[in-house]
């Protein structure tokens, strides 16, 4: 393990800490708006758009935000349920300018589950470490602040992306060597972010044998376990099951920007949607 001091993370993410103050102090923009943009600008380098947040440095501040509302604007139509219709030419215009390269709010909604987790690991692992004494200066006030508490964000828990700890003071940290920030968008997902949730017609009984041909015969070897429902009587079907991904992008293959999808086996129809823990 290698062991990271603060002051070499602060070093390491300078850049990042620039833009981010820029937002929040400068431009004024809410504090957990703004961590989201960040993360969502770091996500997209995760997709191989090279240097976004390095791109912004060289920004007026009335540049810089316009492309933050662009990254809001990603965010905003990550909390919809069904596709909506994108604007012309991407809804992404100075992003796309900004960072060299075509992008649109449509890449962000077909691959929706795959962003909101990409976003929320940069959250937790990198933004929650980095810009403790930035939010300390900014929320000074307006949050209370009890010991090696963590900090108080309004905006946080969030509706998709959920709460984020930031301690009040920031630790040491150890990484494995030559993996100080890698994440693998094949590992490091909760098994729930993973997960899909379907539903059968009563009188035409689907077997987990049919579910994990379906999904293979679509995205490859992509199931891990199919938990079809505990049936009360032996002469009842399953009504519905979970199924348990590879990854978070297999999900996003399978509903195609959709809130439900609906395929077809053996004359069986079956209903698919993403998991929430609350079913």
């Amino acid at each position: 393990m290698t062991s990271i001091t603060v002051d070499q993370l602060h070093a390491y993410h300078a850049i990042d800490r620039e833009v981010f103050s820029r937002l929040v102090i400068n431009l004024r923009r809410k504090p957990a708006e703004s961590l989201l943009v960040i993360a969502v600008w770091l996500w997209l380098e995760d997709k191989r758009y090279s240097n976004v947040v390095a791109k912004m440095t060289s920004l007026a501040d009335t540049v810089l935000n316009i492309v933050a509302d662009e990254a809001a604007l990603c965010l905003d139509s990550l909390e919809y349920t069904n596709f909506p219709i994108i604007p012309v030419g991407g809804g992404l215009p100075f992003t796309s300018i900004v960072i060299g390269k075509e992008i649109s709010l449509e890449m962000f909604l077909r691959n929706k589950f795959t962003a909101i987790s990409g976003i929320k690991n940069s959250l937790n692992t990198v933004c929650a470490r980095i810009f403790t004494d930035i939010l300390q200066r900014v929320l000074a006030g307006t949050s209370q602040m009890v010991g090696n508490q963590p900090l108080v964000v309004p905006g946080f828990p969030h509706p998709v992306f959920g709460d984020v700890t930031i301690l009040a003071r920031p630790v040491d940290n150890d990484f494995p060597a030559g993996e100080l920030w890698g994440w693998d968008p094949a590992r490091a997902v909760p098994e729930n972010d993973r997960t899909m949730f379907l539903t059968f017609s009563r009188g035409f009984p689907v077997t987990k044998e049919e579910v994990a041909e379906l999904f293979t015969s679509i995205c490859g070897d992509c199931v891990v376990n199919v938990q079809m429902q505990e049936k009360s009587q032996s002469s009842e079907q399953p009504l519905y099951a979970k199924v348990i991904m590879r990854t978070v992008t297999a999900v996003d293959q399978i509903l195609c920007g959709r809130r439900v999808a609906k395929f077809r086996i053996n004359g069986k129809h079956i209903w698919a949607r993403k998991y929430d823990r609350r079913e």
